[in-house]
């Protein structure tokens, strides 16, 4: 079972590394989205783009990368297999092999982790994030906040076993937007706009 486990991780790691936003803007005749606006790979990055369509698949497909490798190994091996593969799908986006391991910024993956694990937290997540960004128009503040506050609810909704797990991962998804934060106390971060292409 334990290696079983170990496979599981490694296919959950890979299936995370798969850099739809990079994949999918090159379909779609952008080109390398590294080299458009801040060049996270991600669906905020495609956003930026104008090409709201190729973003909301970007943002759908790296949610479903992080859900799941996690339904599958619930089914397969029970609720802790199904956190070690939400895990290493996580960090598959994290750092993907395929890009030197130098990939996203892991909110819409978490967002997918948090609907394989426990489906009522990824509609909080959800709730939270659309709140901040309609108060804010800040994509970043909108994320942070809604990370910090998962392990929070995961506790407030008697799931104590997800909530180290959410701790950790809101913390590299802080690390991810050290950037962002920085601009955000300088006043200087951008503002959600939705681009002018279909």
């Amino acid at each position: 079972m334990n290696m079983n486990i170990i496979l599981a991780a490694i296919i959950a790691y890979l299936l995370g590394s798969i850099p739809f936003g990079l994949l999918l803007t090159r379909l779609g005749g952008i080109g390398d989205i590294r080299r458009v606006g801040s060049g996270n790979i991600g669906a905020t990055n495609v956003l930026r783009t104008g090409n709201k369509k190729l973003a909301a698949l970007t943002l759908v497909a790296d949610a479903v990368k992080g859900t799941v490798p996690i339904l599958i190994m619930k089914a397969l091996g029970g609720e802790s297999a199904g956190l070690i593969a939400g895990l290493a799908a996580f960090a598959g986006h994290l750092f993907p092999v395929w890009l030197s391991f130098k990939g996203g910024k892991g909110v819409a993956t978490n967002i997918g982790i948090l609907f394989g694990l426990y489906w009522p937290l990824g509609f909080i997540f959800l709730a939270v994030w659309l709140i901040m960004a309609f108060l804010f128009r800040i994509s970043s503040l909108s994320a942070l906040t809604a990370s910090a506050l998962s392990p929070l609810w995961a506790w407030f909704l008697d799931r104590p076993a997800l909530v180290l797990a959410l701790i950790v991962i809101g913390i590299f998804i802080w690390i991810m937007h050290r950037g962002n934060i920085v601009r955000l106390v300088k006043g200087e971060e951008a503002k959600i706009t939705l681009g002018s292409h279909a």
